[in-house]
Order: C-alpha cells, then sequence, then structure tokens
C-alpha cells in the first residue's frame, strides 16, 4: 500500500500556496491539500487492488467527483466529500482533468515504483457525477488533540450520514490523519508572528496521550457491517510525526500507539476490505 508514504512525502514539502499571511506552510488547518492527496492515496491503493474497479474504469463506467456535494436524501442536508468514485451522469457532459491529472495538479510527488503503477492503471476523468459507489472524507488532528475531538467526531460523523442518507449501496469510508509529534508549529498561531517579524511559538502536545486521545474518539464513531444501518464501511487512520517547521520530513509512525495490523483502523486492512466490498457490491454495473 502507498497511501501513507505517499501522504508523508507530499506533507514533507511546504505548499506552493501561501496562506493570507504570505507563509508556506506543510501543514495549515485552514487547506484542504492534505484531505485530498489523503484521499487520493486511497483511490490509488483501491484501484490498484480491485480488478472489478479497474475494468470500471477502462469501460468508462465511473468518474471522480472531487469536493462533491452530496445531499442526504433522508434529511435533505449537503456536504460536501472530499473524493467520491461514481456513475457518470448521463444527462450532463464535460471533464475536469483525470486521476493522473491531480498528481500534476495537487503536487503529488510520486516514487518511481508509484509512478510506474499509476501508469499501467487504467485512468479515470473527473466528470459530473451519478450515482455515488464510493465516498472518501479524511479528515486531520495535527494539534490541540482534545479541543479537536468533538470537531473530527461531528464532521466525520456528517459525512457517512450524507452518503447513506442518499444511498444504502454506496461505501463510506474515513481516513483520519494524526500528529504524534511532541511539538508542532501551529499555522494560526504562527502566521501573523512571522508576518510581523515576532517569535515563533511551538505548541507542545502529550504523547502518547493525545494520539491515544484522538483515536479512541475515532473507535467511537458508528461503523456498519453490510448495507444497512448507518455509519462508516470502513476508518482508516495514519498516525504521523510532524512538527511542521517548513523543514522538517513528515515520518509515518508505525508502532505504538498506531493501529497494528489486524486492527480495524489499520490502513492496509482497510484498503483490502473496501477493495473486497466494491468487488462484491458492484459486480451488476
Amino acid at each position: 500500500m502507498f497511501g501513507p508514504e505517499i501522504l508523508a512525502r507530499f506533507l514533507s514539502i511546504p505548499s506552493p500556496k501561501e496562506d493570507k499571511y504570505g507563509q508556506h506552510w506543510q501543514y495549515n488547518s485552514r487547506s484542504d491539500r492534505h484531505s485530498k492527496v489523503g484521499c487520493w492515496g486511497i483511490a490509488f491503493d483501491m484501484l490498484a487492488q480491485s480488478g472489478l474497479m479497474q475494468q470500471h474504469a477502462t469501460a468508462g463506467k465511473i468518474v471522480l467527483g472531487v469536493n462533491h456535494p452530496m445531499r442526504d436524501f433522508k434529511h435533505n442536508r449537503e456536504k460536501d466529500l472530499d473524493l467520491v468514485i461514481a456513475r457518470p451522469d448521463q444527462s450532463r457532459s464535460g471533464t475536469k482533468g483525470t486521476f493522473r491529472g491531480l498528481v500534476t495538479s495537487l503536487g503529488i510527488p510520486l516514487s518511481a515504483a508509484e509512478d510506474a503503477l499509476l501508469q499501467q492503471l487504467p485512468d479515470i476523468s473527473i466528470a459530473p457525477v451519478g450515482a455515488v459507489l464510493v465516498s472518501l472524507e479524511a479528515k486531520a488532528a495535527m494539534t490541540a488533540h482534545v479541543k479537536a475531538k468533538p470537531r473530527l467526531y461531528d464532521e466525520l460523523n456528517s459525512s457517512h450520514s450524507a452518503i447513506h442518507g442518499a444511498s444504502s449501496q454506496a461505501l463510506a469510508i474515513g481516513y483520519v490523519q494524526v500528529n504524534h509529534s511532541p511539538e508542532f508549529y501551529s499555522s494560526v498561531i504562527n502566521s501573523p508572528l512571522l508576518k510581523h517579524g515576532l517569535p515563533t511559538e511551538i505548541t507542545k502536545h502529550n504523547q502518547p496521550k493525545d494520539t491515544l486521545e484522538i483515536i479512541d474518539k475515532v473507535s467511537q464513531l458508528p461503523r456498519r457491517v453490510g448495507k444497512s444501518g448507518d455509519g462508516f464501511d470502513a476508518i482508516g487512520i495514519t498516525v504521523l510525526d510532524m512538527i511542521n517547521d517548513f523543514k522538517t520530513p513528515v515520518k509515518i509512525v508505525t508502532g505504538s500507539p498506531a493501529p497494528q495490523p489486524g486492527s480495524n483502523f489499520h490502513y492496509d486492512g482497510m484498503i483490502v476490505r473496501m477493495a473486497n466490498e466494491y468487488d462484491a457490491t458492484f459486480a451488476h454495473i
């Protein structure tokens, strides 16, 4: 599986886009670059694992939607989902790029092996979305972990509610990125300080307690088995070591407290399970 390594490599590079104070952060809580690339990595790994998804992509039976507004039929609420894999909307035409093209537009740094695999896989157009088959939603808890728990839970909980309120057949995947670094430079705190030439402030984390509290909160999200009920079909957690100082590479934490192989939240298990679910659920399309 490549998604976590791609994400860590991507976040190691400061954003080419300035924030409103002129700073180029690796991670900025007011940007969604980490969410988009996290979801891109999941889609990449699922496409590599699912032969059926590859067949559907080759036949043009599926498209991508980026920041797709999903309306919950049950409650008539709308939510923008990071990335969806869907049937094309036959009533509308036109494309806005492709899955491969997102590598360039998002600035995703692939290794030679990852790029070679991407070129072997069928491409998928970004186009008007019909029925959603898979929804991907990524959220991060990089600092102020305790304060972030309610926001993280509520945002993720509304995601699976939106997708299953529209279609019980769709697969809802939640992806959580948790920072395990004991220190962190917050863009919210430090951007104004840097603009005015003032000393920066470093936020201290109580690790591993802070990381474990986020993982525990994520474990409380509803999950479902089968196509009835409410909840995520899969949740993956990647634990990162990120100080966010414009230069230090981001590392993946594979040991404790990160979810281990066999855990409900281990990334590789999530991908294998969701690829199998896709093959079983959508063989008829």
